[in-house]
């Protein structure tokens, strides 16, 4: 057994394709899982996320497929032989970019089909074969029953992310696509985290599998620097531009639970002055594509997105990923850190912890990773911002300026303990004071009483009707505004 790509039996167009993209050393995974396939056995590994498993099963079964190689350009020539479904649109396009690269001096084709997207472009390229088929259940589904795609021919079927398959609700879509296919067939299923649901899938689906694990079952890479904050939810912000500033970070993915949540933090770093993008489950498909493409070019420094962008996702250099908000499910955290890390680099992972909830989600992903974590208290470098504090009367005055007692003890605070200031820069006009009136100033004293009206005392003073019980009260006596004009003779 080899680690270099250079000593490994692969034919010569995938190997010069190998030596373009700069392979040079396999890794573990690879280096086990690459001679399990080429020899055509079922196989379930599990490996940490962003070591190369798209490598470790798409270059063998590429190797194996070149016997059916051929340049009809008939579609019947070209049937699908290789079937990899994954849980996510970004995902299956990354993948299927990825075999397109490895099999570029070959005359095998590839294609990719997930939803979000018109089918009619996807249905020609169905229509003019291909041999691997990358997918999303959903999508495949709705080709199977408009009679696009034939899977009576698949040799090899790959299901990546499977824990995320199950985890989302996919386990009656892949039964439903696993009934299409062969009995006679090559199964590989790839994850970075095992659960007992993943077995028992192994165990319906694949025979006699090699099990292969590089690492320790949901193990976070070593090369990961991991904090825990305890921040409180006004505070999380603030705290996220300030180790974004004091590291230098330059590019860093921002994990959030909800699509709404995501879209408003989105906006308020924006707002702030950071170049941010959103990628959320509500976005289109062309838009969640958008995003990662600028995020790829460096054209953006935050990606906030959801757990949407966790798996899988293969974007280099990533030096730091901030989990705003503490994931639900403690195997989404080894997928989302593994965004950074990758390949043997070094990362950042941060997540802030605000407390109630959020420390028994801590409590599981300290279960999960089998690792103590230590809550860290963050200090901020400014409690206030520095320039011009408003007093609360309307009233501008320079920090440090002479003020009473009373000013600073009724200055309003803004969430979080922070004087509100002046945002925008200049100096604001003081209006003059206006002039104050000397009577609100005197304190209260109760008038005289007036004496009653004549009238009503008049009134007051008639003895009561005799013949009128005492319960009846007389109509009470007002004075007239106008007086009844006396009639003319």
């Amino acid at each position: 057994m080899t680690s270099s790509f250079s000593n490994l039996s692969l034919a010569e167009p995938l190997a010069r394709a190998v030596a373009e993209m700069g392979y040079e050393t396999m890794t573990p995974i690879q280096e086990q899982a690459i001679p399990v396939v080429l020899a055509g056995q079922d196989v379930m590994g599990a490996a940490q996320t962003g070591t190369g498993k798209t490598a470790a099963f798409a270059l063998p079964l590429l190797q194996r497929m070149l016997k059916h190689e051929n340049a009809s350009t008939s579609p019947a020539r070209h049937p699908v032989r290789a079937l990899v479904l994954l849980p996510t649109r970004e995902l299956a396009v990354q993948v299927a970019q990825q075999v397109e690269l490895y099999a570029k001096y070959t005359n095998l084709r590839s294609a990719v089909v997930f939803g979000g997207m018109d089918m009619k472009p996807q249905t020609l390229e169905l229509k003019r074969g291909v041999e691997v088929l990358v997918a999303t259940p959903g999508r495949l589904l709705d080709h199977i029953e408009a009679k696009n795609a034939v899977l009576n021919q698949v040799e090899y079927v790959v299901l990546d992310e499977a824990d995320r398959m199950l985890d989302i609700g996919f386990l009656p879509d892949l039964q439903r696509i696993l009934s299409y296919l062969p009995k006679q067939r090559t199964t590989l299923l790839f994850s970075a985290t095992f659960s007992p649901e993943i077995k028992r899938l192994a165990g319906s689906y694949l025979q006699n599998p090699v099990t292969i694990e590089v690492a320790r079952p949901n193990e976070t890479a070593s090369t990961v620097e991991q904090h825990f904050y305890s921040v409180s939810d006004d505070d999380k912000r603030r705290a996220l531009k300030q180790i974004v500033r004091q590291r230098g970070i330059t590019q860093a993915f921002v994990f959030v639970n909800s699509k709404l949540g995501c879209a408003r933090l989105a906006r308020s770093l924006e707002r702030e002055g950071l170049k941010t993008t959103a990628l959320h489950g509500d976005k289109s498909q062309d838009e969640r594509l958008k995003a990662l493409d600028a995020f790829k070019k460096g054209e953006v420094d935050l990606l906030v997105c959801t757990d949407v962008a966790a798996r899988g996702l293969d974007i280099k250099d990533v030096p730091a990923v901030f989990n705003f908000d503490i994931p639900f499910n403690a195997e989404d955290y080894v997928h989302r850190i593994g965004r950074t890390g990758r390949a043997g680099a070094s990362g950042l992972a941060v997540s802030f912890a605000s407390g109630g909830n959020d420390a028994r989600l801590v409590a599981d992903i300290e279960k999960l990773i089998k690792n103590k974590i230590e809550l860290e208290a963050l200090e901020f470098d400014e409690d206030r911002p520095r320039g011009r504090i408003n007093d609360g009367r309307r009233h501008w005055r320079e920090e440090g300026e002479a003020g009473d007692a009373r000013d600073v003890l009724d200055a309003p605070r803004e969430r979080g303990g922070e004087l509100r200031g002046l945002r925008g820069g200049g100096r604001p006009h003081r209006a003059p004071a206006a002039p104050r009136d000397p009577f609100f100033d005197q304190p209260y004293e109760p008038g005289q009483r007036e004496a009653a009206p004549a009238w009503e005392a008049a009134a007051k003073s008639t003895p009561p009707v005799r013949g009128i019980s005492a319960n009846i009260k007389s109509k009470r006596k007002v004075a007239a505004l106008f007086k009844t004009p006396e009639p003319s003779n």
